[in-house]
Order: structure tokens, then C-alpha cells, then sequence
């Protein structure tokens, strides 16, 4: 058995900026990082658009961040919450700075701020198009100086430790030895990401199987408003399974147009913003379209854009399409809405405090009431970053008290059994996938939720004999994981009444087109 005095599971932003302000204030404690793949693998390294983050009091304001985000969320934000978190990121950027991230400066000197979808003024803080990757990067270089921090790669965590509503550790898979770790912990802290390969079409990668949701939900912590996912509306195009390559909405903020294939500019027939409404709006739009007319795509339209300036603002975007044949001087990209983000999760206070004592969580993985029924866009970063902080600055000023009887954990019993077929993975996964793509998508209906919620009450009584049956292994959990965060979106997406934000639900499928 492993003992620390944080347990950190996941290495993304929230995890990583919790860790090395804990790390700086108490050299003295033990921080233990578990991560499933490398320790620079994360949503955090895929984010291209930036943090949305007032900087320019002249043309904007707290206020105007504040109203922008409350009508993305569509009447369901926690409104406290959405005014710390806009007037705390001026300072969070400023220790982003302070830790060697570099932001895109103009010829004045000054950020310069992009726009997006939802967003009322520039005010999207950025490093070309690879944000999250130098984000990242310079929080892991903190990180890896410190000697209190141990990163554990390839470290797959399995379930909590939980007695008497009180979180005490982990179970966790070494991937490389294949032998589970017990770990003893004085505070636990979430920060999983998000479930897009649950979806496979995601902008995502692929760990992000909603595991630390999946385990919290286990414990029996408070999970809510999962029905709300976010599905960015323009992911390139191709007719494979998997992870797609992000067309970030700054390129329409940059000046990019949504056509049919006939060439038509549809958005405005949809909402008085066009081109830049909110995801939610962007996404359904495109989806209805696709409907009527039985394309596969609609396009983004490039070929009017300044394609110098284009490409010092989205570098890694032009080099892609460039890769794959498509000529943005000359052509439009096929785009398509795939899942991008959850809006709810592992419900959180204001200090990221779950309902289990000294259990915390922080980024996509938690529902900190920010979001509220959509995410505004480039809003999830900042999050990560406020919440981090919280937990940091409440765990500072309240230590652990140990509890009056000592806690026996006991050792996760490792059997003599099979190992799973990963043919049996491959196709369990794949048929998951199609079913939540088919029945919990953008628009859902109540005939295919409850036919989704049965499947799914067969795949788990299935999963749950083969987790009995064979070994331990990281596919076979998170397969086990996917089919929990499933029941959960399926479930509470028959709980809601009502269409708002990303939510969209009708009774049968008789709607006007």
C-alpha cells in the first residue's frame, strides 16, 4: 500500500495547477499523480481555441462575460458561481504567465483576443491554435521539478476507496506490471476529463471515458445534469470511427461561413447571430440541415479569408486540411458536429467538495453550475483553472483531521482468471458507441432513450459477469466505465422536461423540418 497525502487522479490542467501550488506551499506533503496514458495526455492538450478571459476593461467587461455566459447556459448557471469564475481569471492567467505559458501578443503589444461562438466581444486569450498543448507544457515543466510530486504513468485507476461517505484512496492498475496499488490518501482529487469516446465520433481522445465520473457514481456521489453534452458543430469530416480532428470555432469568429453543399449560408435562417450562435444553436442547426437534405456534411467556407493571416492563427489547422487534400484558398472543409463536452458531472460546491467528505473534483469531470445547460465557448479552461484553485486555497486552510478509528483497506484480491478477448472489447465498445450516437445524440427522442436505457441494462448485467470472469485490465474497466456514464446521460435525459441549452428532447419523431 502506497500512503500520500493528495491523490490526484488524472494530469490535465486541473490537476496539474492543483498540484504544484500545493507542492510550492508544502514542500513537507506528498502529491501523487495517477494517469492512465502519458502525463501530457489530456482534453487540456486538445483544446485549440484559448480561455475566455476578460483582459480589455476599454471594449469589455466582467458584466458582459458574465450575461454572455448566463444566456449560453440558458436560465440553468449557478449565477454566483459564473461571476467568481469570470472575475477570478484575470489572476489565473496571470500565474499561467508567471509558470512560462506564452500567449499571442498583436503589433500593439497587447493580447490578442480572439471571438467566438456566444461571446459578445474578443476576449479569447490564446496561443495560435494549440492553446491547451502550451498550456500544458509549461504547467508539466513546474510539475516535474518538484521532488514531492510523484507522476505515475500508465496507472489506471479502478475504483475508490470509500468508508462511511469518506473517500480514504484508490485502487489503481500498473499497466506495465499488471498488478493493482493500493493507494491511502488524505484528499482525492478528480480531475478525469471527459466522456467524448463514449460517443467515438468526439473531439476527444481517446482516454477520455468518463472514469473518474464512473467511479464517483459508484461510490454513490451526486452526479448531475449529464443529459447536457455539448457537441462541437464543426469536426472534420471523414467517414471513419474515432477521434476527429477539431476545426476550432475561432475560425469563424476569424471569419469563416457555414454552407450547404448547394453553397448556401444557412445560419442566419436559424438564429439573428449567424455564423457565430452558441455551439448548442450551431450544432442543432447543422443537424436539422443534414437531415433535410440526406448529406453528410454542410462546409465551412475559408476561401474569402485573409489565408496569411489565417495561417499565423491557425497553423495546426492549415497544415491538417493541407494533409488531407484540402486546399483552403480553393475549398471548403467538410464539417460535421461531434461530441466535444460534458456540461454536467461529479456535483461539486463552490470549493469543488463532492458529496462524499474528502473527495474533490475539478475540470469537465465535475458540475460546478458554471455551464448550467451549454458551455460557452473557451469557458471550460478557465474553469479548470478557478476550481483548481479553490480546492488548493480550502485544503491549505483546512487540514486533514484523522478519523477516531483507523481505516483498514482492504487489498484488492487479484484471482487466478482469464484475460479478456480484446475482439469481445473492439465490438462491445463499437456497439455502444453506435447506440449512444443513435439514441442520446444531438436530438433525442423518448422511444429511442428508453429502448437505449434497456440495451444498456443488458450490456451491464453482460460486463459485469466478464469483470467477475477475467483479469483486471484497463479495456474492460473503462468499457465498464462507458456503460455507467451511458445509463447516467440516458437516464437523466428521460428525467428532463423541457428543451434547453444543448438539450434537445421531443416526444416522438414527428418534428417540422
Amino acid at each position: 500500500m502506497i500512503t500520500t497525502n493528495y491523490l490526484i487522479i488524472g494530469s490535465g490542467v486541473a490537476g496539474l495547477t492543483f498540484a504544484l501550488k500545493m507542492a510550492n506551499r508544502f514542500p513537507e506533503r506528498t502529491i501523487t499523480i495517477v494517469t492512465k496514458a502519458n502525463a501530457d495526455e489530456s482534453n487540456t492538450k486538445y483544446a485549440q481555441g484559448g480561455i475566455a478571459i476578460v483582459t480589455d476593461k476599454t471594449e469589455d467587461s466582467y458584466q458582459k462575460h458574465i450575461e454572455d455566459t448566463l444566456i449560453c447556459g440558458d436560465g440553468l448557471c449557478d449565477e454566483t458561481v459564473v461571476k467568481m469564475v469570470v472575475t477570478e481569471g484575470p489572476k489565473r492567467l496571470k500565474e499561467l504567465i508567471e509558470w512560462g505559458a506564452q500567449f499571442d501578443k498583436n503589433a500593439k503589444g497587447t493580447f490578442d483576443l480572439g471571438k467566438e461562438g456566444g461571446h459578445s466581444e474578443n476576449r479569447v486569450v490564446h496561443h495560435k491554435d494549440q492553446t491547451g498543448h502550451e498550456i500544458q507544457r509549461a504547467i508539466l515543466e513546474q510539475v516535474m521539478q518538484k521532488e514531492n510530486i510523484t507522476v505515475l504513468d500508465h496507472h489506471f485507476a479502478l475504483e475508490l476507496i470509500t468508508q462511511d461517505n469518506r473517500c480514504i484512496g484508490a485502487y489503481a492498475l500498473d499497466e506495465k506490471t499488471n498488478e493493482v496499488i493500493t493507494y491511502q490518501s488524505d484528499f482525492t482529487l478528480l480531475a478525469t476529463g471527459g466522456i467524448g469516446h463514449l460517443y467515438g465520433h468526439t473531439t476527444n481522445p481517446i482516454i477520455a471515458t468518463g472514469d473518474g465520473i464512473a467511479m464517483a457514481y459508484r461510490a454513490n456521489a451526486l452526479i448531475q445534469d449529464m443529459e447536457f453534452i455539448q457537441f462541437h458543430p464543426t469536426a472534420l469530416f471523414d467517414n471513419t470511427g474515432g477521434s476527429k480532428f477539431l476545426i476550432s470555432e475561432a475560425v469563424r469568429g476569424f471569419g469563416a461561413r457555414l454552407r450547404t453543399k448547394k453553397g448556401e449560408l444557412f445560419m442566419l435562417n436559424y438564429d439573428a447571430r449567424g455564423d457565430l450562435a452558441s455551439r448548442d444553436i450551431v450544432s442543432q442547426s447543422i443537424d436539422l440541415e443534414l437531415k433535410k437534405s440526406g448529406d453528410e456534411c454542410v462546409y465551412l467556407d475559408c476561401t474569402h479569408l485573409d489565408m496569411e493571416g489565417f495561417k499565423n492563427h491557425f497553423p495546426m489547422i492549415y497544415k491538417h486540411c493541407k494533409k488531407v487534400g484540402i486546399d483552403l484558398e480553393t475549398e471548403w472543409i467538410p464539417v460535421v458536429p461531434a461530441q466535444h463536452y460534458l456540461c454536467g458531472g461529479i456535483v461539486v460546491d463552490i470549493n469543488g467538495k463532492t458529496s462524499i467528505e474528502n473527495l474533490y473534483a475539478c475540470g469537465e469531470c465535475s458540475r460546478t453550475g458554471l455551464h448550467g445547460a451549454n458551455r460557452l465557448a473557451s469557458n471550460s479552461l478557465l474553469e479548470a483553472l478557478v476550481y483548481s484553485d479553490k480546492i488548493y486555497h480550502y485544503l491549505a486552510e483546512n487540514p486533514f483531521i484523522e478519523p477516531k478509528t483507523a481505516s483498514i483497506i482492504p487489498r484488492w484480491q487479484i484471482q487466478s482468471k482469464i484475460k479478456i478477448a480484446p475482439e469481445y472489447i473492439a465490438q462491445t465498445k463499437a456497439k455502444l458507441q453506435l447506440l449512444m450516437r443513435q439514441n442520446a445524440g444531438i436530438v433525442r427522442f423518448d422511444s429511442d432513450l428508453l429502448k437505449a436505457k434497456e440495451a444498456l441494462k443488458s450490456l451491464q448485467n453482460e460486463i459485469d459477469e466478464k469483470i467477475q470472469n477475467h483479469l483486471v485490465c484497463t479495456d474492460l474497466y473503462e468499457l465498464n466505465n462507458m456503460i455507467d456514464i451511458g445509463n447516467l446521460i440516458v437516464q437523466q435525459s428521460i428525467d428532463r422536461h423541457g428543451n434547453c441549452g444543448g438539450f434537445v428532447k421531443y416526444e416522438t419523431k414527428d418534428i417540422k423540418q
